[in-house]
C-alpha cells in the first residue's frame, strides 16, 4: 500500500489525470496547462516509456495518399473525407508549431504512391482523379497541385515508372519528436508516474440515463464526491477530479466496449546503405506498405492485410509471415540486387474501427476519452489531445 509520505507527496491535489503519455496525451497535458496554469495535471503511463504507438511509427507527415482517399469516398461521403483530411493536415501544422521543425527533424521531401504493373486500372483511376483531388485539397493544403505524376528515379522494380507525388507530405523523427513533447511538459511542471498500469475508474457522480451504458465500459458508478478514483495495477487507489483516457489501442483494456480496435504493426530499419537512393515517404499497395529513408538507412513496414485476423491485437511481437513480405518487398522492388542488413524490428499498436474518426467524447461527466487514431495519430493526434483538452475544461 502506498505511505501517508507517498501519497501525500506525489498522489494528491491533482485536477486531471491523462492516461497514456503519446502524443495525444502529451498535447492533452500541455493544452490544459496552456488553458489554465493553475490546473494540476499528472500523466500516467504503464511502460518505462511512451508505449504503443507514438514512438513506434514510421514518422510519417502524411495525409491521405489517393487510393487510400479514392477508397474511402465509396463508403463515406465527400464532405466527411476532406473534413478528415483537413483535420489531418492541421494536426500536422499544430505539431510543427508546437515542437518546432528543428526538434522534429522535419525534413519536407514529400511523399510518393507506387503501383504493381498488374494494376494499372488502379493507377489510371488515381490519374483520372488528380484534378478532382488538387480542386479539393487546394484550401487545405494551400498548393495549387499537391498531388502530380512524377517519373524520379529511385532505382525501383516490378512497379510502373510514373508515380503519384504529394508535395505537402514530410517526414519526422518520431523518437525527437516524443523528446521534444516530454520536454515542453516537464517545462509545465507536469507530473509524470510511469510503470504504473491502471485498471479501473470510479467516477463518483450520481448516475444517470444519458452515462447509463459507460459502467459496462469499466468505469463503475459511485456517489461519494465529484472526482475519479483511480486503481492501479498494484493495488493502489488514487483521486483526481477529471481524467482522460488516451491510450489508443490499448483502450478496451479498461473500456472493453469502446469502439476501437487493436492492430499490430510490424517494421523494421536496416543498417546504413551507401548510395541509397531513396528519399522521401512511400505508399505501396493501397498503403498497407510503406517505407522511407532514414538518413541512408531504409525503414519498412505494414503487411497487416495479410493476416487481419493474427494483427489485431495489443501484443507486441513478429510474425513469420509479415517479415517474410517485408523482406519480399525489399528485395524485389525497392533493393533489387542490393545488400542490405537490418538493424532494428520493431512492432507499433494502433487504434483503428470501423470508421476513421477518432472517437472524442465523455464517457461520464468525469471522464473524456481520445483514441482511435487510425494509424494517424502523428497527423491528428495534436488536434485530438486539444479537443480532449477542452471537453475536459469545458
Amino acid at each position: 500500500t502506498l505511505s501517508f509520505w507517498e501519497r501525500e507527496s506525489f498522489l494528491s491535489g491533482i485536477d486531471v489525470v491523462v492516461i497514456g503519455s503519446g502524443i495525444v496525451g502529451l498535447s492533452a497535458a500541455l493544452a490544459l496547462r496552456e488553458r489554465d496554469p493553475s490546473v494540476s495535471v499528472a500523466v500516467v503511463e504503464r511502460g518505462a516509456l511512451p508505449e504503443g504507438a507514438s514512438t513506434r511509427n514510421a514518422g510519417f507527415a502524411c495525409f491521405g495518399s489517393l487510393t487510400e482517399l479514392l477508397d474511402d469516398l465509396e463508403t463515406q461521403s465527400e464532405s466527411d473525407v476532406f473534413a478528415l483530411v483537413e483535420r489531418r493536415f492541421r494536426g500536422l501544422a499544430r505539431l510543427r508549431e508546437r515542437c518546432g521543425d528543428v526538434h522534429l527533424q522535419y525534413e519536407p521531401f514529400g511523399g510518393y504512391e507506387i503501383f504493381k504493373k498488374v494494376e494499372p486500372l488502379v493507377f489510371e483511376k488515381c490519374v483520372d482523379s488528380l484534378a478532382y483531388f488538387n480542386k479539393m485539397t487546394r484550401g487545405i493544403t494551400g498548393l495549387a497541385e499537391t498531388y502530380r505524376l512524377s517519373t524520379t528515379d529511385f532505382g525501383f522494380q516490378n512497379v510502373l515508372p510514373t508515380m503519384i507525388f504529394n508535395a505537402a507530405e514530410g517526414q519526422i523523427h518520431t523518437g525527437k519528436m516524443m523528446t521534444r513533447l516530454l520536454d515542453l511538459a516537464c517545462a509545465q511542471d507536469i507530473r509524470f508516474f510511469n510503470g504504473l498500469k491502471i485498471n479501473q475508474l470510479v467516477d463518483n457522480f450520481p448516475q444517470s440515463e444519458k452515462f447509463a451504458t459507460s459502467f459496462s465500459e469499466g468505469i463503475r458508478e459511485n456517489t461519494e464526491g465529484s472526482s475519479v478514483e483511480l486503481i492501479t495495477d498494484e493495488g493502489w487507489s488514487f483521486r483526481a477530479r477529471k481524467v482522460i483516457v488516451a491510450t489508443n489501442g490499448f483502450a478496451r483494456q479498461l473500456m472493453p466496449t469502446l469502439e476501437v480496435m487493436a492492430a499490430r504493426n510490424q517494421v523494421w530499419m536496416t543498417e546504413p546503405i551507401p548510395n541509397l537512393k531513396v528519399k522521401g515517404c512511400f505508399h505501396y499497395d493501397k498503403g498497407y506498405y510503406y517505407f522511407r529513408n532514414v538518413g541512408n538507412r531504409l525503414l519498412v513496414g505494414g503487411g497487416r492485410h495479410l493476416a487481419f485476423a493474427e494483427e489485431k491485437t495489443d501484443a507486441f511481437g513478429a510474425t513469420e509471415t509479415i517479415q517474410d513480405a517485408l523482406n519480399q518487398l525489399v528485395t524485389s522492388v525497392i533493393l533489387p540486387n542490393k545488400m542490405f542488413e537490418i538493424s532494428d524490428s520493431w512492432s507499433g499498436i494502433l487504434g483503428i474501427g470501423q470508421q476513421k474518426k477518432p472517437i472524442i467524447q465523455h464517457v461520464s461527466p468525469n471522464v473524456v476519452v481520445a483514441v482511435r487514431m487510425g494509424g494517424m495519430g502523428v497527423a491528428i493526434g495534436s488536434l485530438v489531445g486539444e479537443e480532449a483538452a477542452a471537453l475536459v475544461s469545458n
